[in-house]
């Protein structure tokens, strides 16, 4: 979610728990018990993080600033918390960081699909905004892709 900021120093802690807040709800409709808060040794740890039974991590919340505007968003994580365990262990290793990888965790126990999860967080901002649906138009998305390679990360072995 992007918004409109006059002061930079202002509203941060009101837009965590806003995503925080949205991202709970939506997970509780798929029948997750889902909190909000920091699971003791999770992966880059966050007070606003979206957590599964208090015991697994299922969401980060991130926040970027700049002038005149806030971007707050995240990643849910629906299937394959165990493998971004096991990407995470010679990563974490490797900075000499202490965490547990049992916290990482995703929505599977909740039985939904990737589109279910969408549709649920979808219905959230639903009940808190006037959304108004657009498309990308075709030159943005022609743009996009001729700027593709040059962002894409290269693979040097």
């Amino acid at each position: 979610m992007a918004v409109p900021i006059d002061d930079a120093r202002t509203g941060i802690t009101e837009r965590f728990q806003l995503i925080s807040t949205i991202m709970r709800d939506a997970f509780r409709t798929l029948g997750a018990d889902a909190r909000i808060g920091e699971v003791p040794g999770e992966y880059c740890p966050g007070t606003y993080s979206v957590n599964i039974d208090g015991s697994q991590k299922v969401m980060g919340v991130g926040q970027r600033i700049i002038s005149g505007a806030a971007h707050i968003g995240g990643v849910v994580v629906v299937t394959g918390g165990t493998t971004i365990a096991d990407v995470l262990v010679p990563v974490y290793e490797a900075l000499g960081i202490e965490w547990d990888p049992s916290t990482s965790g995703d929505l599977s126990s909740t039985g939904a699909t990737v589109e279910q999860v969408r549709h649920a967080i979808q219905d959230q901002f639903e009940r808190r905004f006037d959304l108004i649906p657009s498309l990308v138009s075709d030159d943005t998305l022609e743009l996009a892709a001729s700027l593709l390679d040059a962002h894409r990360p290269s693979v040097s072995g």
